[in-house]
């Protein structure tokens, strides 16, 4: 008698391994859980820079925000170092505020970080006429829309 697997039967184990596999990966949704998390990950940066926006505010006493970068622009600008951009960076990062560099979004091919003079976020930042702060984060996943407003 000889022993070992025969052809179907590891046709079938595979078949049966193939099948499982496919059934993980359409109930675990991986792709929908690592985009759920840059999602949730957007909303914590905005909520962060808002958080020091505010501290800001506070500190300089008279309801504004004080940058060397200028006021908050009216329209949705994006936040980085590049001209026709608003450089924000260098008035909350490495500061009294505790944050140590500018957050970025997690899955934009642009953004990055490298120093106060040389970043882009990915995200963006406006001033309403009513002077809410709105923080966007243009390159959300499945189909969220993510904002922050202080």
């Amino acid at each position: 008698m000889n022993k070992g697997l025969t052809l179907i039967e590891i046709i079938v184990a595979v078949a049966v391994v193939v099948i499982l596999m496919g059934v993980y990966f359409l109930a675990a949704n991986p792709a929908g859980q690592l985009a759920s998390a840059r999602n949730s990950r957007r909303l914590s940066d905005l909520q962060l820079i808002g958080n020091t926006i505010r501290e800001n505010y506070t500190d300089a006493g008279n309801g504004t925000f004080t940058c060397s970068s200028g006021p908050i622009p009216a329209s949705t600008t994006d936040m980085a170092s590049a001209s026709g951009s608003y450089n924000i960076a260098p008035c909350i990062v490495l500061s009294q505020y505790g944050l140590y560099s500018m957050p970025y979004d997690p899955n934009a091919t642009s953004a990055y970080y490298n120093t106060v003079g040389d970043y882009n976020s990915g995200y963006s930042i406006m001033i309403n006429s009513s002077g809410s702060i709105i923080l966007t984060a243009p390159y959300a996943e499945l189909g969220k829309a993510i904002s922050v407003t202080r």
